[in-house]
């Protein structure tokens, strides 16, 4: 990462609420083609959220601390704040003398943007506010958040209306924290009524739904130079399994959550 820090923008999106199986079924059938050919091998990796809900798990994530590879470790983290004794900075690992990954890229000449979803960034409170306090710039409106049918394709036009407003050689920090997954999601699925619900099947056609226009955000984000990307789930959720439902609970639905990264080239955006 420290040949990334500085050379290229970073882009982080996290698939709130993303179930790992559901990510794995829908790569393996062929309905996410514009995140499976992002994918290393086509393949989601298998991880360990680090909370059970969004503000613990983004609060780490912003920690540095982003989900772990669901394996024996030590793992080697991309991100760290200097912190003596800690086991997973290796020499690979940008590590920087802030509380926190966004300010401390922003010490490193990074504009920071946060772009928000879920209600943990919509600024309508102390609590919402926190987070979204942390970059230099953040977004939310309604039409950003959960009720919204079109919420990522509303988020995606004030992320090319960010970009494209920024000096070239302006390197960037982009977060996106994408909500149609999150409940409620039953309006994604045709046929599906409020009555009956949300369900894994809406779930899933939430991620197919997200999938059909990530590929606008990918080209924005490489735009002006190479990207370094980061797509995961913050936590998974549990529709009815073992007699779970929701998250912030310790069920394996919700602690497993896809992960990738990978570079986004300008080339491709100018396709």
């Amino acid at each position: 990462m420290n040949e990334v820090v500085g050379s290229h923008d970073i882009l982080l999106v996290t698939l709130d609420t993303l179930r790992y199986d559901v990510a794995v079924e829908l790569a393996e059938a062929g309905r996410i083609p514009n995140l499976a050919r992002h994918l290393p091998a086509g393949r989601w990796e298998k991880r360990h959220a680090p909370g059970s809900f969004t503000y613990a798990s983004h609060q780490a994530i912003f920690a540095g601390f982003l989900p772990t590879p669901a394996a024996p470790g030590p793992h080697p983290r991309l991100f760290a704040a200097s912190f003596a004794g800690s086991e997973t900075t290796a020499g690979g690992t940008f590590v920087y003398d802030t509380p926190d990954l966004v300010s401390g890229l922003a010490e490193a000449g990074y504009h920071t943007v946060c772009i928000g979803g879920v209600g943990f960034f919509n600024r309508q409170g102390p609590l919402g506010s926190v987070l979204p306090g942390l970059f230099h710039e953040a977004h939310w409106e309604t039409e950003f958040g959960v009720t919204s049918p079109d919420s990522f394709e509303n988020q995606i036009a004030r992320a090319e209306r960010v970009i494209g407003e920024l000096p070239a050689e302006q390197r960037l920090f982009l977060f996106v924290n994408v909500s149609a997954l999150h409940q409620p999601n039953w309006f994604h699925l045709p046929g599906a009524t409020r009555e009956a619900g949300d369900s894994r099947d809406t779930h899933a056609a939430a991620l197919v739904h997200v999938d059909r226009h990530i590929g606008r955000l990918f080209a924005a984000a490489s735009s002006r130079r190479r990207c370094f990307a980061i797509v995961c789930s913050d936590h998974g959720t549990a529709y009815g399994d073992d007699g779970w439902t929701g998250h912030r609970l310790g069920h394996e639905s919700v602690w497993t959550v896809p992960y990738a990264h990978f570079f986004l080239d300008p080339a491709e955006a100018a396709r």
